[in-house]
């Protein structure tokens, strides 16, 4: 486990920067310049590069629409998505995704002609229902595709929620599940007929486990605890889907829930706080790249646990919290912020099931780096998918029942486009 010091500056620098941030300094000198000044010149002699580029936006843009069309018609017939693996979910298995989604990447980086940018960015826009007038800088003066795509916004787009007992939106996107972890197991429903533990997206050393078993009574701790516990591999532990404690063994004084946050490739792609807290740990799983869409979601077994993702984990005031940033086909590229030199997707890294995490301590040991509500954490590169799990207050009184009655509850509902600084949830004082 390696640590890591952070010195974040104040304010915090944009996480994707189209122009250098005043924060940051650069040396250079003039051979360099003209070197990068060619590079950039080079850039524009490369018609192939450019076309292939807007070719393989037409087909996303293509393939959007007919699922689009075909989320349309199965709510039209009141048909209730159900999990049922096929032929295409053995397939991807065989594809080079991370490879595929590299070269993407490649494509996405080309400099494009300053006068097809807003052309290009306009048709994007139209296919995918983004909001150009939000962009904070002129369509010209995004250089290529991916500087388009993790455009920040100007200030006061997203106005936060500013009360304090509120937990807001980290993400522009769709709400595609939320709920609270009860009972054996901790499962986050994927789709009707299929699950996948909290633990195992999360990890084996995440802080999940300490904040489910805190209050249990020793000697029942100790009849629960297995000869063999400390035998256990990571693979067992991560990838066999663990068990946490029955929570209605637990305190009352909290409750851990979820919410799954879907972003569609036209969506603002940071990620920000949806609370004041303190990151500790950082945690890179590297993992396939399967797409994310609603046919994938419905066939690929475990897909938020087998994709690369990086979780960020830590507390707030009421107790644990834990952002899981999940990669997908060409999203290969998760940036975090207070880690700039972590990078996703890597050439040559292995795909193994028994493979540890990466993980990274953020000093100080056990305050990490605080982070205030709405300020950006991370970000991807197009849509993907954020998981995020947390304790919330639940009700003083005497549980119902062997159940907990929740003082949080959700503002939301399943299918919900939510945006950047929206409530999610709320608790009284």
């Amino acid at each position: 486990m390696r640590r890591f010091r952070v010195h974040p500056p104040s304010p915090w620098p944009p996480l994707f920067a189209s122009r250098p941030s005043p924060h940051h300094h650069h040396r250079c000198c003039p051979l360099h310049a003209s070197a990068n000044s060619g590079a950039r010149q080079g850039n524009f002699i490369l018609p192939g590069a450019t076309a292939a580029t807007i070719v393989m936006f037409g087909i996303l843009h293509a393939r959007r629409m007919y699922e689009d069309q075909k989320v349309v018609e199965r709510k039209e017939k009141g048909i209730q998505p159900e999990f049922s693996p096929d032929f295409m979910a053995s397939f991807l298995r065989l594809l080079p995704l991370r490879s595929i989604s590299r070269l993407w990447g490649s494509l996405m980086e080309v400099e494009l002609p300053v006068f097809m940018r807003p052309a290009i960015y306009k048709a994007w826009a139209r296919a995918f229902h983004s909001d150009l007038q939000e962009a904070a800088l002129p369509l010209e003066e995004y250089p290529s595709l991916q500087a388009f795509f993790i455009r920040s916004l100007k200030e006061g787009s997203r106005p936060i929620d500013a009360d304090p007992n509120c937990l807001v939106s980290p993400v522009d996107g769709k709400v595609l599940r939320f709920g609270e972890l009860r009972g054996p197991g901790t499962m986050i429903e994927q789709v009707k007929g299929f699950s996948y533990s909290a633990a195992s997206l999360l990890g084996a050393s995440s802080f999940l486990h300490g904040a489910a078993e805190e209050d249990l009574p020793r000697e029942h701790t100790e009849q629960n605890m297995p000869a063999d516990a400390n035998a256990k591999s990571w693979w067992r532990v991560s990838v066999a889907s663990p068990k946490l404690r029955d929570r209605t063994l637990l305190s009352p004084k909290k409750g851990i829930f979820y919410c799954v946050i879907y972003l569609h490739p036209g969506d603002y792609h940071r990620i920000h706080s949806p609370i004041d807290w303190n990151i500790v740990k950082r945690r890179h799983f590297s993992g396939h790249l399967f797409p994310q869409n609603d046919r994938a979601v419905q066939t690929i077994r475990n897909l938020y646990v087998e994709n690369e993702r990086v979780v960020l984990e830590g507390h707030w005031k009421e107790g644990f919290v834990a952002i899981a940033a999940v990669g997908a086909t060409n999203v290969g590229s998760i940036k975090v912020f207070v880690e700039p030199e972590l990078r996703t997707n890597r050439a040559g890294s292995k795909i193994l099931k028994f493979q540890a995490p990466d993980e990274c301590v953020y000093e100080p040991e056990g305050t990490g780096v605080m982070v205030k509500k709405g300020e950006e954490v991370a970000g991807f590169n197009m849509g993907s998918t954020v998981v995020m799990v947390f304790e919330a207050p639940v009700s003083s009184k005497a549980r119902e029942k062997g159940r907990v009655a929740s003082d949080f509850d959700f503002c939301i509902k399943a299918g919900d486009r939510i945006r950047v600084g929206e409530a999610i949830g709320r608790w009284s004082a």
